[in-house]
């Protein structure tokens, strides 16, 4: 997990329509950044409905979110579409932001050991720095959790 007060990693993924997004794009307003493990499953739709209902309050504040999973523009677009989702979902299937922001570790799951993403969620400031961490976030509060963390 990356530590508060450095230099959140820059990164150039492609958003849901195919058009390139950088974090760097955003300088001179927050940012939230939330890894995901999956589109279109039970924690994942939580989480990004719940990012979708407070979305006007981030909007409000001038602050833009991000998600970012290694699932296909393709599957972005799909679960976009399905939930209606106003904000950007950045394909990462060579795991360059994920990794960058060491969100990819040994998880497991009925006795079995594999890879993927923690859920973990970074707010990043105007200067680039990341100010809050939320490690293995609630998908159901992460959203409201920031807004009251940002004030």
């Amino acid at each position: 997990m990356l530590e508060t007060g450095i230099a959140a990693p820059d990164f150039k993924l492609m958003d849901k329509n195919g058009n390139p997004v950088s974090l760097s794009d955003f300088r001179g307003k927050k940012v939230v950044v939330y890894f995901y493990p999956k589109d279109d499953t039970p924690g994942c739709i939580r989480e990004a409905c719940a990012f979708r209902n407070a979305y006007d309050g981030f909007k409000k504040k001038n602050i833009e979110v991000i998600g970012i999973s290694k699932d296909s523009i393709e599957s972005h677009v799909k679960f976009a579409e399905k939930y209606n989702l106003p904000f950007y979902l950045l394909a990462d299937p060579e795991l360059f932001a994920i990794k960058a922001y060491d969100v990819w570790q040994e998880k497991s799951q009925f006795g079995n050991t594999y890879m993927g993403v923690v859920r973990t969620t970074y707010v990043v400031d105007e200067t680039g720095k990341i100010i809050k961490v939320f490690p293995n976030a609630k998908p159901d509060t992460n959203a409201q959790e920031i807004l009251d963390f940002l004030g």
